[in-house]
């Protein structure tokens, strides 16, 4: 089964030089049965996407936590053989579920980050993170515009490159 685990670029630099995606709970989302339920006119690849989308949004959610890393919402594709099944407590649409492994590098199929031009609008998503949290519109706003910035594909083999251009902190070149 494809899970979607929201990272950020450091955290991403991290897995790939240990091997592996830990320590265990992780946090992933997929195609739950209350997602299934939720958008019945989906297909396998809308569906797909929702879980995607689900886990940028809980990436802005650890940039919030780490103003040090590049602001670019970044999630990482695994195929894992075995998915708990939710334990009825989920909202309907929700695709969160809680993996009690750490998932081998062997296992990642891709990563999707946004575009450093992205960084302005995820920034600011990041900043606003806790009114988001609270309800606060304005926030909730922000939060929702980053949905309309694309996040780029990258093979598991061109991950170390694209950190190598983040350089050590993960940050882009040339933007603070």
């Amino acid at each position: 089964m494809r899970v979607y685990i929201p990272t950020t670029l450091r955290l991403l630099s991290v897995a790939c030089n240990a091997g592996e995606i830990g320590p265990a709970p992780l946090t992933a989302y997929a195609v739950t049965p209350a997602l299934r339920e939720w958008y019945v006119e989906g297909d396998d690849e809308e569906l797909e996407y929702a879980a995607m989308a689900q886990a940028a949004r809980a990436s802005i959610g650890l940039l919030a936590a780490d103003p040090g890393t590049a602001r670019r919402r970044v999630v990482i594709a695994a195929e894992v053989s075995a998915v708990p099944p939710a334990d009825g407590s989920v909202e309907l649409g929700d695709a969160r579920l809680e993996l009690h492994v750490v998932i081998p590098w062997r296992l990642v199929a891709a990563a999707h980050v946004d575009a450093a031009q992205a960084s302005a609008v995820v920034g600011k998503a990041a900043d606003l993170w806790e009114a988001a949290q609270d309800g606060d519109d304005n926030a909730i706003f922000a939060l929702d515009s980053c949905e309309g910035e694309d996040l780029l594909w990258y093979a598991t083999q061109e991950i170390p490159d694209l950190l190598a251009a983040e350089g050590p902190r993960g940050r882009s070149a040339g933007l603070s």
